[in-house]
């Protein structure tokens, strides 16, 4: 990976690649970014700079050896870890060592790619993966070994907040007080899902959501498509370059999610002394229940999203409207005047709790119809 492959944030490039150069590494730190902001890819390239000494900002020093091991992410001194679960012939412990050859696979592919591409990857997309205290063990245990060249020994942790209690704990000491030249580089979306005792002993930057020139620029070079096209993909994926890939195959979740929304806001609407359009609340949350977890929770973070943007075009805020709903006979202009500042805040708090309850593994069927009974009441609040 190198520097120049990573999309925009060249502050970040700049900092990370003139500290190691200064000698001035720090043993943890954590990068923070959205989806899509290349916080992979950076951890990746800047692993490759510090174990390969490379130096003048870029990949391409004099250890020829050293630089090839990264091109199939098989340097014997980087670690990952990201979050897994038992499938197939892995019936418990799973540990991430045992999909090695999948995240290679990924990485190849789309290192931009997200949990859920991940998830559905290994074939885990109806469970809830996790960091878990056997895979603390295994750090612990890479940790213990001599490095391979020498040098330094670095452990990459992709979606940090996936770890449990157990394993957070069990890597606190660790990454408080490392060996020498051993040094950990956590990835998070959302840092405060990271436990605080972490979150404390490392140092922390923040990765800002990629430009719309930066990403249309990027799929032109990547995809040969026309630059009016990619500049209106860049303005949809709001940041995330990864979305903006999969709009240009029209692979995006978004689009099945956009069909489950629009049906359920429609019954909604309708169901207010209409009992067809009751039946129809539940036999959509009986659908969307046999789904898996995650699926459930990003498409509920779909929605919230949704929401968000209909309560911004209300308030004409158009230049952060972004969503362009693809279902015919639906505008969200017209959608908009529904949500506003007398029921936005309660059916983002239902959506939210909703969230909450499916991470817990609380019976799904329950919770959405639950919560589609509370939108039918939400929706026909009146603006104070």
């Amino acid at each position: 990976m190198l520097f120049s492959d990573i999309l925009g944030q060249d502050h970040i490039k700049n900092h990370l690649t003139q500290s190691a150069d200064n000698g001035r590494i720090p043993h943890a730190q954590l990068f923070v970014g959205p989806e899509g902001s290349g916080t992979l890819p950076m951890a990746i390239a800047y692993a490759r700079y510090i174990l390969c000494n490379n130096t003048a900002g870029e990949n391409t020093g004099p250890n020829t050896a050293c630089n090839l091991k990264f091109k199939n992410f098989s340097h014997p001194d980087l670690h990952f870890s990201y979050p897994v679960a038992a499938v197939g012939k892995i019936r418990s412990h799973a540990v991430s060592s045992q999909f090695l050859e999948a995240w290679r696979d990924l990485l190849n592919q789309q290192p931009y790619g997200n949990l859920f591409d991940w998830y559905k990857k290994i074939g885990i997309e109806k469970k809830q993966g996790l960091i878990s205290v056997h895979e603390a063990k295994d750090i612990l245990k890479n940790i213990s070994l001599k490095s391979y060249e020498g040098g330094y020994k670095i452990t990459i942790i992709w979606m940090a907040e996936k770890m449990n209690a157990d394993a957070a704990n069990k890597l606190l000491k660790l990454i408080e007080e490392p060996p020498a030249k051993t040094m950990f580089i956590l990835i998070t979306e959302n840092e405060e899902q990271l436990i605080s005792t972490i979150r404390s002993r490392c140092q922390v930057i923040h990765f800002p959501p990629l430009t719309e020139t930066v990403i249309a620029n990027a799929l032109v070079k990547a995809y040969q498509i026309e630059a009016s096209v990619a500049a209106k993909i860049a303005h949809q994926a709001n940041g995330n370059y990864n979305k903006a890939c999969d709009l240009v195959y029209h692979d995006s979740e978004d689009i099945q999610f956009e069909t489950w929304f629009i049906f359920w806001i429609r019954s909604a609407f309708k169901a207010k002394g209409n009992k067809a359009a009751i039946h129809d609340l539940i036999t959509w949350s009986e659908d969307i229940a046999k789904t898996g977890r995650e699926t459930q929770k990003q498409f509920l973070q779909f929605c919230l999203n949704f929401f968000r943007q209909a309560l911004m075009l209300n308030y004409g805020a158009t230049d952060l409207v972004y969503f362009e709903p693809k279902t015919e006979g639906f505008k969200l202009e017209k959608f908009a005047p529904f949500i506003h500042g007398n029921n936005i805040t309660d059916i983002s708090n239902e959506i939210q709790e909703a969230i909450y309850h499916i991470e817990r593994n609380g019976n799904a069927k329950i919770i959405l119809t639950d919560l589609s009974i509370k939108l039918t009441r939400l929706m026909h609040k009146k603006a104070s």
